[in-house]
């Protein structure tokens, strides 16, 4: 199998190149991110790899179609950049489902303590030989409320470890997993109740800006918020006037609603034309992260194994287990 392998970075090579030796894969490595001016790429491979910032619409799927792809090999779990009912019939859509939960979990948990406990602001004081403690003072977790929205992998990971705080943990999602040792209870409850807030739901049509103007005025004041997920959860301009209105104690944003094409490159040379993102920066109880939350070892492994393993079935006649429908 020929795959042409966009937005590669150095780090996806160290796991990618062994291992499609190992399956006999010929992978095409393209820096570039896969988009409607770079799907000419694609012309002769039989699968396209990508990652969350590829963005994959109607008519590049028809392209796709036309020129002979077979799959798209998702290198995520999220898939909603990618137009799948287009994809029905036409190119196999396959996403790698679980990599290591505990991986984004225990980067949420970091955000939230750092956010929490000024540790970073600390590390820069102390760096200038500044001992000064004043304005890094934070607040215990021990018996607070932990508020989980979504109780999938990456939330059952970050339930676990909220409850090895020994905090009081809430959760809402949907579909409740009765077999979880958490209470659900309702989205407004959970709001109203959670004094830290853990965003682990995918992004979808009921999910986008989950977080907005309305469900801010609902929170305790003095509430932090984190989000590990998709940046689409939350409504940017509220979360802007909700950190205005001193609403927040702390923010941790891994993602980010408009974070293609700054995310994973370097644009420290740049001006930067997006004026919310901009904004947040100047907050002092906000950290920004480049959605690295899946970023470790056992995780990388973990993507290249399953991407391969989903090549491996597709041209094998396997069963599709990691097929979106």
């Amino acid at each position: 199998m020929r795959i042409a392998f966009f937005s590669t970075k150095p780090y996806d090579r160290i796991w990618f190149e062994p291992m499609a030796k190992d399956y006999g894969y010929e992978i095409y490595f393209i820096e570039l991110p896969f988009s409607e001016e770079t799907i000419f790429l694609a012309k002769g491979y039989d699968a396209v790899c990508i990652f969350v910032n590829d963005h994959v619409n109607a008519q590049m799927i028809d392209t796709l179609h036309e020129m002979g792809v077979k799959a798209l090999l998702l290198r995520s779990a999220g898939y909603n950049h990618v137009d799948t009912r287009a994809a029905k019939g036409k190119v196999a859509v396959l996403r790698v489902p679980s990599y290591s939960p505990e991986a984004v979990a225990e980067f949420a948990m970091a955000m939230l303590l750092t956010v929490n406990r000024f540790t970073h602001k600390a590390y820069g004081r102390t760096r200038e030989f500044n001992m000064n403690i004043n304005g890094l003072m934070g607040t215990d977790l021990y018996h607070k409320v932990a508020g989980v929205i979504g109780t999938g992998k990456i939330g059952q990971a970050m339930i676990r470890i909220f409850h090895g705080f020994r905090m009081n943990v809430l959760a809402y999602d949907p579909y409740p997993n009765p077999n979880l040792d958490v209470q659900y209870v309702s989205l407004e409850e959970l709001l109203s109740k959670a004094d830290f807030l853990s965003l682990h739901c995918p992004l979808t049509p009921e999910t986008h800006h989950i977080i907005n103007e309305k469900t801010i005025s609902i929170m305790k004041d003095g509430a932090y918020l984190v989000n590990t997920s998709r940046g689409g959860l939350i409504d940017t301009q509220a979360l802007i006037n909700g950190l205005l209105a001193k609403k927040f104690g702390g923010v941790g944003l891994d993602v980010y609603e408009e974070e293609e094409g700054l995310f994973y490159e370097d644009c420290s040379d740049e001006i930067i034309q997006d004026d919310n993102l901009a904004r947040l920066t100047t907050f002092p109880n906000v950290l920004i992260t480049s959605h690295m939350g899946f970023f470790t070892v056992e995780a990388m492994q973990s993507i290249a194994h399953e991407t391969l393993e989903n090549a491996y079935a597709l041209e094998n006649n396997l069963e599709l287990k990691n097929l979106v429908e």
